[in-house]
Formats: structure tokens, sequence, C-alpha cells
């Protein structure tokens, strides 16, 4: 039997489609944004709302939505020129977000939308930035890095993490000379898994977590060599692919144990994003940019309230002294 469209999109918008920090959700307030980048139009939202939250949704008129959008637009362009003189961000996350929504026209259908989360002095993951940019681009993520500091953001963070294919390596470092790389283990085992036919996958993925789950960098480096040896005569791509990140991979090594979990992925932005991911085609409508940065403005603000300190957050504070850390622990007679 043939499913209506009706019934395809109460599939569609099912809770089980949710983040997890929406699915519990009462506010539709919540809601929208994340419809909105799923490349939902307006006249639509009240149909899709129902089927998420049920009768609650009903009274809600495309005029209402078309005036949150302009309130959140407006509260958007405030947050993104907020001074910075007195933050500091110790840890910072960078990603590149590819939504359902085609930013203004097809000119621009390669455009993401480029974010960058910070752990605070006191350990609280903070939101720093949303900007439209590509990926890829150096001149995108400069101009994002320059537009913090132009606004008062004076401290370097000790490390950034990010996927290796990202413009924001090369701006960073330009910009923030001084700060450490750490690549994404979650980036970088899929590229290297791309590279391997699927029966040896699950064999391979087992090896690559032997790496970055060491207790030592001596202990990593021996994983490393043993996967490159494994694996390099029939599959060179993909050894080629892990090696020529093999230090910034490691560099987690060098600080507290307690932060491990917490810097080797952009977890912080995956975690909150990744439900509206581009993952098929997009959809035929066009969203502005400013709309398009204040409903991921809005996501993210929504998510923020269920962001946890960093574990061992009371060790940030040696990190900001530049005390040396050695495979994750403290060397107190350090000179």
């Amino acid at each position: 039997m043939t499913e209506s469209p009706e019934a395809a999109d109460r599939v569609r918008f099912s809770p089980q489609v949710l983040p997890p920090y929406l699915k519990r959700t009462n506010s539709i307030e919540e809601l929208i944004p994340w419809l909105y980048l799923k490349g939902i139009s307006t006249g639509d939202f009240s149909e899709a709302l129902q089927a998420l939250v049920g009768e609650r949704a009903k009274g809600l008129s495309a005029n209402v939505v078309v005036r949150l959008k302009e309130q959140w637009s407006d509260e958007y362009e405030e947050w993104s020129k907020r001074d910075l003189s007195q933050q500091q961000y110790v840890y910072v996350w960078a990603d590149g977000i590819h939504v359902n929504v085609r930013l203004e026209d097809d000119a621009n259908k390669k455009q993401c939308i480029l974010v960058l989360i910070g752990a605070t002095a006191d350990g609280r993951k903070e939101l720093i930035a949303i900007l439209d940019g590509y990926r890829e681009s150096e001149q995108s993520w400069s101009e994002l890095l320059l537009g913090l500091k132009h606004r008062g953001l004076a401290m370097t963070p000790k490390v950034a993490v990010a996927d290796g294919a990202l413009g924001f390596w090369a701006a960073a470092r330009k910009v923030f000379p001084e700060m450490r790389e750490q690549r994404c283990w979650v980036h970088k085992t899929a590229n290297v898994l791309n590279n391997l036919p699927k029966s040896v996958q699950p064999k391979a993925k087992s090896d690559l977590h032997d790496i970055w789950q060491a207790e030592t960098r001596e202990a990593a480096n021996n994983a490393f060599d043993h996967f490159v040896e494994k694996y390099k005569a029939k599959y060179p791509k993909s050894c080629e692919s892990l090696s020529k990140d093999r230090e910034v991979l490691l560099t987690f090594y060098d600080f507290p144990a307690e932060h491990w979990a917490h810097l080797r992925t952009t977890n912080p932005i995956e975690s909150t994003f990744a439900t509206i991911r581009l993952r098929h085609r997009r959809t035929k409508g066009s969203g502005t940019r400013r709309t398009s940065l204040a409903m991921m403005f809005k996501l993210a603000e929504s998510a923020s309230k269920k962001w946890r300190r960093l574990r061992g957050y009371e060790q940030i504070t040696l990190v900001i002294q530049g005390q040396l850390f050695v495979d994750g622990t403290l060397q107190e007679n350090a000179a």
C-alpha cells in the first residue's frame, strides 16, 4: 500500500529525528530554527510542528514565524558585535556546517555556516562565533578570526580542535600563531576508513582506536607504527591520510588527561548540529544569509543550555599558567 504524503510528513517529523536536547522540549520556539535549517518553508511550519508537538502548534501562523525570525535576526546581529575584550577561551573547536537551505542564491550554493565554540577559564563551553563562508577557505576563516580580534579578543587560545580539511588552519596560523593544533579523531577516522574496503574497516577502526585511546604518547606512537606497517602495502592512501597529521593528532597528550575526551574531537559542534548537516539534495527555496545565521545562533543557544562544564575544569588554571603536562600528568618539579 502506498503511503500518503501526510503520513510521510508525520514520519519525517517524528520526535526521533530531533536533536537530543530538543526531544523533550516544550518550546515551539526552540523547534523553529531546526525546521528552517532543515529546509522547511515558513508556510509548512504549522503542519510540521503539529507532527512534532501536537495540537499546541495549531495556532502558529506564518506571520508569527516571520516576526520571530526578524526578532532573532536582530538578536544575532547584536550578539555578533559584542565586546570580547574581557573574554578568554582556553580551548576552541571549529567546523563548517552545511545546511539544507541555500544562502541567498545558486552562486552561494557551496557556502556553509562556520562555527566556533570555546571553553572559558572556568571550564564552560560557550558559542564564540557564527558566520557564513566556505569551509575550505582561508579567507572565510580569516574574516571570522580577525573579527574576534577586532572586537577585543586579545588572549590566544591554548589549542584548537578541527578537521584537517578546514581553511581554518591556514587562517589560525596567521591570526593566532602561538595556538597549538589538534586534529579531530572523528573526522580523521572517517577519512582513513573511506580509503579502505568495507570488509577491512571494522578491524582498522579498532586499530585506530588503539592509537587515540593509548595511555601515553609512546604507546600511541607504537600503535601508530603498527597501523601503518599493517596496512601500508595494500592501502597506502589510508596510511598517507593518517601519517601526514601524526603530530597534530597527538597534541592532546600535552594537556590534562581529564581534558582528553574534549580535545580529541569536535564533539561540542558535532553533537549540536549533526542533525541539520546537509545529507541530501537541498530544497528548492533559498534562505537569506541573515535569517540562516540567526537560526544557527538560536539553535546553538538552545543547545548551550545543556552543555556541561569540562571534566577536570579545575585544571584549566594550570593550563593558562603554562604548566607542563606529560601524558596528561602535571610535572610538579618542571623548571
